[in-house]
């Protein structure tokens, strides 16, 4: 299964986007997606995360602002990203893990949030 994430774009600061992930097979009824965030400079590091029953992981820097979602019979995921920050900026991912294990990374989208 792979994984391509999309829907980013160039933003203001308060603005809102909505990115998916769009899988190319069944994963996310066995699966926790997982968003990450690589700002330039930076490593990647995780931002919100749903587990295959439905619970739910963001960190602190987006909490109350990002919203993680999946849609299992369409094998898409989504992150609802409101009150945007420029520090929000950087290429975002979709991942699925098990155990562990993730999948091979896929194609990440930029997101700019100007101030």
């Amino acid at each position: 299964v792979q994984l391509q994430a999309f829907g980013g774009g160039l933003v203001q600061a308060g603005g809102s986007l909505r990115l998916s992930c769009a899988a190319s097979g069944s994963i996310f009824s066995t699966h926790a997606l997982c968003w990450y965030r690589q700002a330039p400079g930076k490593q990647r590091e995780l931002v919100a995360r749903i587990s295959n029953v439905g619970i739910v992981y963001y960190d602190d820097s987006v909490k109350g602002r990002f919203t993680i979602s999946k849609d299992v019979a369409a094998n898409t995921g989504y992150l609802q990203m409101n009150g945007l920050k420029p520090e929000d900026t950087g290429v975002y991912y979709c991942n699925a893990v098990r155990s562990g294990n993730m999948l091979s990374w896929g194609k990440g989208t930029l997101v700019t949030v100007s101030s």
